[in-house]
C-alpha cells in the first residue's frame, strides 16, 4: 500500500467566486441497510444508520439499488462553463461509479506505469475487440473532498501485469466500490477485494483467485453490502460461485458454486417477509440465495447469454433483464417464490423486445425504465402490469449508453459515451428538459446526492451543482 500525491482539481468558473456547501437532503429507505457510519454521523440505532445511508450514495445504483434518488434534486442543465462546481482530472481509467458518504467521494482506477512490455498473446477462446496487455497497472482508491474537489488521500492496493486486457470499451477498474459508513470496500476482481477505513488504512483483504472471463472481455460485477455481510458474484469461465464475507473481519461466511458462465451482473439484496435474500442474474437462471446461509431459495430461467444488466426490486417484485442473443425481461413476484419458478404464476409478466444489454433498468416510482440493448431507445412500463407507457421513445442525440439511467425530482437522466446527458420529465407524456454535453466520455453511472450530480468520465470526475 502506498500513499501518493493526488491530482489537482480543475475548478469551474463560478466556484472561483465562491464555494457552495452541498445540501444533504436525500432521505429514503434502503435495499441494503448499513452499519453505523463514522464521525459525527454515528447513529443511536440501526434505523438511523439506514436513514443516513439514504442521504448519500453508498453503492452502485444508489441507496435503493435502483438508480433512484427519492429526495435528490440535481441540476437540469449544465455545460463545461455552467453549473460545474469542480472537475478533477483522474489518472488511469475506471468505469466504476463514484460513491458518496458525508464529505467524501470515493473512486477506483487502474493506472498504468513503468516501461511497456511486448503484447501478451490473448489466451481467451474467441477473443476479439480486446486491448493488448502491454503495461503493468496500479489498482488505486481515491478519497476526494466533496466540497473542494481535492484528493484527500490515494492508496495503491495492488500492482500487476493484467492477465487479460479486456474489451476495448471496458476498464480494469469497472467494479464500483461500496461503503457501510465506516469502511470502504474496493473490489478489483482478480487483483483482490480490499477493506479500507475512511482514512485509507487497509483493514483486511481477500483474494478469490484469477478470473477467466468470456472472450477475455474483462471483469465488472460490483460487491453489495447488507448489514454486516458483503456479497460477491464471481461468474466466469472456470468454476463460478457467489460468496459472502463478514464486513468487519473479511472472514468468509459462505461460498456456493454456481452453474454459470461469465456474467457482469451485480447482486442485489432484498428483505422480503422477514428474510434477506441475495438475487443474482445469470445465463442459466436468476437465482435467490438466503443471505445467512447461501441456500438457494428460488430460481427462474429465461434470460440471455452474456448477462450484464443487474436486477432491480421494489414492493415485492424483482425485475431481471437481458439482451444479447435473446431479449428478455422477467417480472417475478416474491410472495410464494420457492424452488424452480420458471413458467409459473410467480412470473407476473414478461417482455421480449426492447430490453437492455449493458445499462441496468431504472425503477422509479411505479415505472420501470430501460434502454434497448445499449442504444438510445427508451421503454417505460408499469411495474405491476408491464403495460407500456407511451413508448418506446427515440432519444435524439443519445447513442451507445453504457451508464445506467438514474432519476430524481420527477426527472430521468441518461448519459451516453459521447458525453451527452439527456434529462427528460417523468410524466405520462415525457418531454426533453435539457441536453447537456461535457468534453469527456462516460461509461460509469451517475451518483445523485442532495443537489449534486457526480459524473465520472474517462478523464475527469465532475461535480455538477447549481451555482
Amino acid at each position: 500500500m502506498q500513499h501518493q500525491t493526488g491530482p489537482k482539481p480543475v475548478v469551474g468558473v463560478s466556484m472561483r467566486r465562491k464555494t457552495t456547501r452541498c445540501l444533504l437532503a436525500l432521505t429514503c429507505w434502503c435495499l441494503s441497510p448499513v452499519s453505523a457510519p463514522a464521525g459525527n454521523d454515528t447513529p443511536a440505532d440501526a434505523g438511523q444508520a439506514t436513514r443516513l445511508a439514504g442521504k448519500f450514495w453508498p453503492q452502485w445504483r444508489g441507496p435503493l439499488g435502483t438508480g433512484q434518488g427519492v429526495e435528490a434534486d440535481p441540476p437540469i442543465e449544465w455545460s463545461e462553463d455552467r453549473n460545474v462546481r469542480w472537475k478533477l482530472r483522474l489518472r488511469g481509467l475506471g468505469h466504476s461509479t463514484p460513491i458518496v458518504w458525508s464529505d467524501r467521494v470515493f473512486v477506483t482506477a487502474a493506472v498504468p506505469y513503468g516501461t511497456p512490455v511486448p503484447p501478451k498473446p490473448d489466451r481467451a477462446p474467441g477473443a476479439h475487440d480486446n486491448l493488448p496487455v502491454t503495461r503493468r497497472h496500479m489498482y488505486v482508491v481515491l478519497a476526494i473532498h466533496r466540497t473542494k474537489g481535492q484528493v484527500a488521500w490515494q492508496r495503491t492496493l495492488a500492482k500487476a501485469l493484467p492477465h487479460e486486457g479486456g474489451h476495448y470499451t471496458g476498464s480494469l477498474a469497472s467494479a464500483s466500490p461500496v461503503t457501510d459508513g465506516t469502511r470502504v470496500f474496493a473490489h478489483f476482481g482478480s487483483r483482490g477485494l480490499y477493506c479500507l477505513d475512511f482514512e485509507g488504512r487497509t483493514q483486511w483483504q481477500f483474494q478469490f483467485g484469477e478470473m477467466q472471463t468470456k472472450h477475455g472481455h474483462g471483469e465488472g460485477s460490483s460487491p453489495v453490502v447488507y448489514g454486516n455481510t458483503l456479497v460477491v458474484n464471481w461468474d466466469h469461465e472456470g468454476q463460478s460461485f457467489a460468496a459472502a464475507l463478514d464486513t468487519a473481519t473479511g472472514k468468509q461466511i459462505w461460498k456456493v458454486a454456481r452453474n454459470e458462465v461469465t456474467s457482469w451482473a451485480t447482486p442485489i439484496v432484498v428483505s422480503h417477509a422477514g428474510q434477506a435474500q441475495v438475487i443474482i442474474s445469470g445465463t442459466q437462471r436468476v437465482r435467490s440465495y438466503d443471505l445467512s446461509s447461501g441456500r438457494v431459495l428460488w430460481e427462474c430461467g429465461g434470460l440471455s447469454r452474456n448477462i450484464v444488466a443487474s436486477p432491480v426490486s421494489a414492493k415485492g417484485m424483482v425485475f431481471a433483464a437481458s439482451s444479447y442473443d435473446t431479449r428478455a425481461l422477467l417480472a417475478i413476484r416474491l410472495d410464494g417464490a420457492r424452488g424452480d419458478i420458471t413458467g409459473t404464476k410467480q412470473v407476473a409478466w414478461g417482455r421480449r423486445r426492447g430490453t437492455p444489454y449493458v445499462p441496468s433498468p431504472l425503477l422509479y416510482k411505479d415505472t420501470l425504465y430501460f434502454l434497448s440493448h445499449y442504444q438510445g431507445i427508451l421503454s417505460r412500463v408499469r411495474t405491476i402490469s408491464g403495460e407500456e407507457r407511451t413508448g418506446p421513445i427515440r432519444l435524439n442525440g443519445i447513442r451507445n449508453v453504457y451508464a445506467s439511467p438514474v432519476a430524481a425530482a420527477d426527472r430521468v437522466y441518461i448519459t451516453d459515451r459521447d458525453g451527452t446527458t439527456l434529462v427528460i420529465s417523468h410524466a405520462e407524456s415525457p418531454t426533453v428538459l435539457a441536453r447537456n454535453t461535457l468534453q469527456d466520455s462516460f461509461s460509469a453511472s451517475a451518483a445523485l446526492v442532495g443537489n449534486e450530480l457526480f459524473l465520472r468520465g474517462q478523464k475527469f470526475l465532475y461535480c455538477i451543482g447549481r451555482q
